[in-house]
């Protein structure tokens, strides 16, 4: 569907950060103006999409009104008056922080660091978007909030675990906003959502107060349209709280100005090795496909190309015990009434309890797989690799499973993004290309420790040749906009979940059915769609509270 621009409205949804912290500069719209457009925005799409836990309503209409009498003062700041959305794992004062979990929260008292750091740079936070429970899932679902639901096609999963995030941005609710990566988190949903999405180095933004989240394996990171938008929020959030675990050293320059090098002739290995993950994992031939195109893509732009692959050798064993007793430990810090918890997230909380005494040997195998893996780059730049294995799959694909069927989906789903969290090592993800069925798969492009000004360079190169900020999904524009949400909405999700009349990247032909060949294999691997969380729980209209 060919959803025309024609109001001022409908082209600050999807303007960016970047255009619209330069058009509050330069008084051509007010903070005021933006923030309300924005909250409008939610309101009408949380029953559809579902992507916010709660909304800052009255705070952030006083903090833009703030931002304007800032800006007739004559204060610039990078982010001055801009609205944007945080995941629910992070603080900020006022808000409780469930982290995807039922059962009563207090507020929190204090702006965790994020929070403080956009706040100096100016930014507007709306709101805290959804997650699952404790981040554990590659989908965002669960019996706290339902389902969050892809712009894309209503009936998948923009991932997890930061998928609010990703639909927030994706919709056009926020020109920004941030996850955190522990197993791709950041990088999954940004696949899904046709999104640029930044795993930085470990500890490049601080995750105070948790000085070392989920055992070394979670950053945060931004969810964009744009490269420049991401490097625009890396520059603003990057430096650490002085009781941070990790204190990368600084770049030798701004990763906006990184992001606008040319990246020069690049060694690139291009592997569809799935790392080891105990359930089994394929790569859906309609991602490979299009992982292949964007390699041809690099080729063309001068790049040397060849199909190379990390070892990573068993790598899981430095993941598993720092994975799951992480969930332990949050939940014990956080949750009051552990009972409420989903049955999995309890028995992987018992699991990390066991693992315990193997954390410090999880850890030391750290510097063994910084060497094995590393091996690559003496080699080659960087990792060209799928994001994932699989398109996104459809709401309640994990629904009724026990823990080791959910693993076999998420495992067969997600295969490829954990080990990088391993190493503590960047990536980044760029969209790759819809399927035919209109759905975003994505490429990870991984490098090196502190790689990431290559690697946004690289990324930014990219996106100049591909136009990815052109593409909006066919709920864009002002089905999530000046009018209410509802089933006529242009791409409200027909029985099947996937949106009429998608966008097509590739201009390949369909069948009757919408399908092609690379596409069947798609449906395949999808687990049948079962009654989302919400229904079952018998939500009511979706909305999130506000504040």
């Amino acid at each position: 569907m060919d959803v025309g621009r024609g109001t001022k409205q409908d082209e600050l949804a999807f303007a960016g950060l970047e255009t619209l912290a330069a058009l509050v500069a330069g008084g051509d719209v007010s903070s005021r103006e933006l923030v309300e457009r924005s909250l409008a925005q939610i309101d009408a799409a949380q029953p559809l999409i579902n992507a916010f836990r709660c909304v800052r309503e009255e705070a952030a209409l006083r903090e833009a009104d703030e931002a304007d009498r800032r800006r007739a003062a004559g204060e610039r700041l990078p982010l001055l008056g801009v609205p944007i959305a945080i995941k629910d794992d992070m603080d900020i004062a006022g808000e409780a922080t469930p982290f995807g979990c039922p059962g009563s929260f207090s507020p929190r008292t204090a702006d965790g660091e994020l929070a403080r750091r956009l706040r100096a740079a100016g930014a507007i936070v709306v709101g805290k978007t959804n997650t699952p429970e404790l981040g554990q899932w590659p989908f965002t679902e669960g019996p706290a909030f339902g389902a969050t639901r892809n712009p894309w096609a209503l009936g998948h999963t923009p991932g997890g675990s930061s998928g609010g995030s990703a639909a927030a941005v994706a919709a056009g609710l926020v020109p920004a906003a941030l996850g955190s990566d522990g197993a791709g988190s950041v990088r999954i949903p940004a696949a899904w959502t046709h999104l640029v999405g930044v795993k930085p180095q470990r500890g490049r933004i601080s995750p105070w107060p948790d000085p070392d989240p989920f055992n070394g394996l979670t950053v945060i990171g931004p969810l964009t349209r744009t490269v420049a938008d991401a490097a625009l929020l890396l520059d603003v959030l990057s430096g650490s709280h002085g009781a941070d675990a990790h204190h990368p050293p600084l770049p030798p320059e701004s990763y906006a100005r990184a992001s606008r090098r040319d990246p020069g002739r690049l060694r690139i290995a291009l592997s569809f090795r799935v790392p080891f993950s105990g359930a089994p994992a394929r790569l859906d031939p309609a991602v490979r496909a299009r992982v292949v195109r964007l390699a041809g893509l690099l080729a063309g732009l001068g790049h040397d190309v060849e199909v190379a692959d990390p070892a990573y050798g068993l790598v899981g064993a430095s993941f598993v015990p720092r994975a799951m007793g992480g969930l332990g430990r949050w939940a014990e810090r956080h949750v009051e009434q552990p009972e409420l918890l989903d049955p999995r997230t309890r028995h992987a909380i018992d699991v990390g309890r066991r693992l315990r005494p193997l954390l410090g040997v999880a850890r030391g195998l750290e510097r063994f797989f910084h060497h094995r893996i590393g091996r690559v780059f003496n080699r080659f730049d960087v990792i060209l690799a799928p994001t994932t294995a699989q398109p996104p799959p459809r709401i309640g694909a994990i629904d009724g499973l026990g823990n080791w069927d959910t693993d076999k989906v998420m495992v067969g789903a997600c295969p490829y993004a954990w080990p990088w969290n391993v190493l503590g090592w960047p990536g980044v993800n760029v969209p790759a290309g819809l399927t035919d069925r209109g759905l975003p798969v994505g490429a990870q492009l991984l490098g090196p420790a502190n790689s990431e000004p290559l690697l946004l360079a690289l990324a930014a190169q990219l996106e100049e040749a591909e136009g990815w900020p052109e593409a909006v999904p066919p709920l864009g524009e002002p089905a999530v906009g000046a009018s209410a949400v509802g089933a006529s909405a242009p791409g409200a999700a027909p029985a099947d979940g996937v949106a009429s009349d998608p966008p097509r990247a590739d201009g390949r032909g369909q069948d009757a059915a919408g399908r092609s060949a690379d596409d069947a294999a798609t449906d395949g691997a999808s687990a049948p769609a079962r009654p989302h969380a919400a229904e079952r729980a018998g939500a009511s209209d979706g909305r999130a509270p506000t504040a």
